[in-house]
């Protein structure tokens, strides 16, 4: 079965990209793979208040990933798969790329305005041309209505 991988944060290009990517696979009957990324901390000089933020990025994530699941549900009906992964975003999500059986396409929500997010400016640049699958810019100032259009 052909799948959507779609990153998520707590963005609102994240949430155009998701509704767009749950659009798309409901309208081809294709299943989809949400990914939430937990970057990791940068040095903190005591490991305990390291792992506490870390723990609490990662929670956030989860919940975050739940609550996106559960309304995507109840509007396409479309159970997703869900990937919780810690570390460096165009890492994981290269990583990602190769777990998921079936990818269909890379799905990425770009900022509304000023630089498009790190993702994007990774994926679309260098990286396209060595990609397994193709890679699916959503803008992040399109309205709901114009993503249905779309999708």
């Amino acid at each position: 079965m052909r799948t959507y991988l779609v990153v998520i944060d707590e963005t609102d290009e994240a949430s155009v990209a998701l509704r767009f990517a749950s659009r798309r696979a409901m309208k081809t009957n294709s299943a989809l793979h949400i990914l939430a990324l937990v970057e990791s901390e940068g040095f903190v000089a005591w490991g305990g208040v390291q792992a506490t933020l870390e723990e609490e990025a990662k929670n956030r994530a989860e919940a975050l990933v739940s609550g996106a699941a559960g309304t995507l549900f109840d509007e396409t009906g479309i159970r997703p798969s869900i990937t919780v992964k810690q570390g460096k975003g165009p890492k994981v999500v290269r990583e990602m790329m190769g777990e998921v059986d079936g990818l269909a396409a890379l799905v990425l929500g770009a900022a509304a305005h000023g630089a498009p997010g790190p993702l994007v400016s990774h994926f679309a640049n260098t990286e396209a041309g060595t990609l397994p699958c193709p890679v699916m810019v959503v803008p992040g100032s399109l309205t709901k209505e114009e993503i249905d259009r779309l999708s």
